[in-house]
């Protein structure tokens, strides 16, 4: 049986407590640096925001959607163009109901958004249609109301995105041609985490504007 020497023994025990201080020295650096990290703006969008603050529950269109809105209408009516606003906020609930159409539930497939996957269930977008002279609400894109020669339809879209909206018509994979949104750079995923934009008015024009919108 091989006996470790006295002399290696001691040797070893007096070098343990060195390396146990370097390790705890190398956990210090690394909670500081997690510490620091998430601190960071882009590193917090990882992380659930309820860690440092509270969340309350969308409920409402966000004050600049609402505001950007009202000016859309004004807008378009400049144009003799009626707008009918559709849909706005919509709970997570009202979400589920209208993903179930055309697979659970009658009707066609309107959307592949589950609660939670849409812009809308934060108060971040809007659909809408035209309004025609006999009141009629049309979703008729080459409709000309104002006789201008031009699609209302596409009016509108231009208006909207010079006041800072996302059209769905310009998505590749699942065209939604009603549909406006102002996301503040914010993705699907961040906003499930808690992530908001801004309440007030001037921040979150400041916030659109950095995220590439004309707000």
């Amino acid at each position: 049986m091989n006996l470790e020497s006295s002399g290696a023994s001691l040797a070893r025990r007096r070098a343990s407590p060195s390396r146990w201080r370097g390790r705890l020295l190398l956990a210090a650096c690394i909670a500081a640096a997690l510490i620091v990290a998430a601190n960071l703006p882009a590193v917090k969008l990882l992380l659930p925001a309820e860690l440092w603050r509270k969340v309350p529950p969308v409920v409402s269109l966000h004050p600049l959607v609402a505001v950007k809105m009202k000016t859309l209408k004004a807008e378009a009516a400049a144009k003799g163009i009626r707008i009918a606003i559709t849909d706005g906020f919509r709970s997570e609930t009202e979400q589920d109901a209208l993903y179930r159409k055309g697979r659970s539930a009658p009707g066609a497939i309107v959307t592949n958004a589950k609660g939670g996957q849409s812009y809308h269930n934060y108060g971040l977008a809007i659909d809408f249609a035209i309004r025609a002279k006999n009141g009629d609400v049309l979703w008729d894109m080459a409709y000309d109301g104002n006789r201008n020669g031009k699609s209302d339809w596409m009016e509108v879209v231009g208006i909207a995105k010079r006041l800072g909206f996302a059209w769905g018509g310009d998505w590749e994979s699942f065209p939604d041609y009603p549909h406006l949104q102002m996301d503040f750079g914010l993705s699907i995923p961040e906003l499930q985490r808690g992530h908001r934009p801004p309440e007030d008015l001037r921040l979150a024009e400041e916030r659109a504007q950095q995220a590439g919108g004309k707000a």
